[in-house]
């Protein structure tokens, strides 16, 4: 059979795997090494001018990191990814290695907040606008950009709101204005719940934290490049151009339909060092081998808890993607598995302080800044993930002083319930 017409399933346990020739061990090698022996001078002369593929030192590349990065490529039928110590650190290079002094990008409203704060503050510090958007209406991100727009960015679900954008149609405006269209996945769970490159987006990043390791156990973030945006254009000398730091190589030319790809591991790994390390990459690998048998207990799960908050008479409202009184309700059921997600958000009614006393009085369900997990999290954003934003930012985000974003786990639905219930005991009527 060709491996290309596997299922997401068995990619999942497969893809990237090579069984060990002489001991015959089943799992992949763990390589805890810094550096790798040359064969002779030449042979370190090749890899160093790019010109042979292998493993120079383990900031650019790892024999285990490698067999990951294969996989989440293959599960995202993807031309190449890059394994990168956390979900801010992909954000980060993917947007420098498109990006310089004076260029812009412009992105949704609905971002997590750490996202949110390296667009607006640091990397405005490097000289690189980042624009946010009225809404995520094409047109809004049309009225923003101009001949410096070098991305359009969204995440595929907004956290913590579960706004999903209409990715199609903002695919088409990043092809008409001749810009990669940027998707931050975390929601999407490796694509098994959505793959952005369906609908036209032409780079995906990944919290690996997340779904992806599933388990909380290990920090991580991933860059996908699907291999279809033309970076011959024009717009982008750092990748079809001469490099600096090459002695003039053209990436393009040099690595074609994954030109993109080199460029965040050759200059953004080598100079920026945020890689994972090699037992990350393991725990990784471990994790996506029940990536899509977790994901579908989650979601099961939390269409039954957001059922019984919705019903609750101490919850003010229920902000659940896959409820028709969502707003995402439409976009959600056209790019998402499911028509749904393993996290919702409630709006409990009182204060902020009945609010904080329900949080702190769960047992079972973790109060943590964490989604994605084997076990449930309530996240209090006002207080945690979005505590930076000002008024005005909070209220744009849908990030109230009530609000709870609540990511279910591998539980059995029905001691959350519980859970829940002895908790809104220790919260006052009024």
């Amino acid at each position: 059979m060709n491996p290309k017409n596997y299922r997401f399933e068995t990619l999942q346990v497969h893809a990237g795997l090579r069984p060990d020739t002489e001991t015959g061990a089943r799992g992949v090698t763990i390589c805890p090494t810094a550096a790798y022996r040359f064969r002779n001078c030449d042979h370190a002369a090749r890899l160093f001018e790019l010109s042979e593929a292998g493993n120079i030192y383990t900031r650019l590349q790892n024999p285990t990191t490698t067999a990951y990065e294969e996989r989440i490529a293959a599960l995202y039928g993807a031309v190449g990814a890059l394994a990168v110590s956390s979900g801010m650190s992909a954000i980060l290079l993917t947007v420098l290695s498109l990006a310089r002094s004076g260029d812009n990008i412009v992105a949704s409203p609905y971002l997590y907040g750490g996202t949110y704060n390296q667009f607006r503050i640091s990397l405005r510090n490097l000289g690189i606008d980042c624009r946010i958007a009225a809404s995520e209406r094409a047109e809004d991100f049309e009225a923003l950009a101009d001949e410096r727009t070098k991305a359009l960015y969204v995440e595929s679900m907004g956290n913590p709101t579960c706004a999903v954008p209409d990715l199609e149609a903002l695919a088409a405006l990043a092809r008409r204005i001749d810009v990669p269209f940027v998707v931050d996945n975390t929601f999407g769970a490796a694509g098994y719940l959505c793959n952005p490159f369906e609908w036209g987006a032409d780079i995906v990043v990944d919290s690996a934290t997340k779904w992806i390791n599933g388990h909380g156990t290990s920090m991580g973030g991933v860059i996908v490049d699907g291999g279809t945006y033309d970076w011959g254009n024009g717009k982008f000398p750092q990748i079809d151009g001469p490099s600096e730091g090459y002695h003039g190589l053209n990436l393009r030319e040099a690595f074609g339909a994954a030109a993109f790809i080199a460029k965040c591991r050759v200059d953004g790994l080598r100079d920026l060092g945020c890689c994972p390390s090699p037992f990350d990459s393991y725990l990784m690998m471990i994790g996506l081998e029940t990536l899509s048998l977790r994901v579908r207990h989650e979601v099961e799960s939390t269409r039954k808890v957001a059922e019984y908050c919705l019903h609750h008479p101490k919850v003010k409202s229920v902000s659940f993607v896959g409820f028709e009184s969502h707003p995402s309700y439409g976009n959600a059921r056209k790019y998402y598995r499911f028509g749904s997600s393993a996290v919702f958000t409630i709006e409990l009614r009182g204060t902020l302080e009945s609010t904080v006393r329900f949080v702190e009085s769960l047992q079972l369900a973790a109060n943590m800044t964490m989604i994605g997990d084997s076990i449930t999290v309530v996240t209090h954003p006002a207080s945690t993930t979005h505590k930076q934003l000002g008024a005005a930012d909070l209220a744009a985000a849908g990030v109230t002083p009530t609000l709870l974003r609540i990511s279910l786990g591998l539980e059995n639905a029905d001691d959350i319930i519980a859970d829940f219930e002895q908790a809104f005991a220790h919260v006052s009527d009024k």
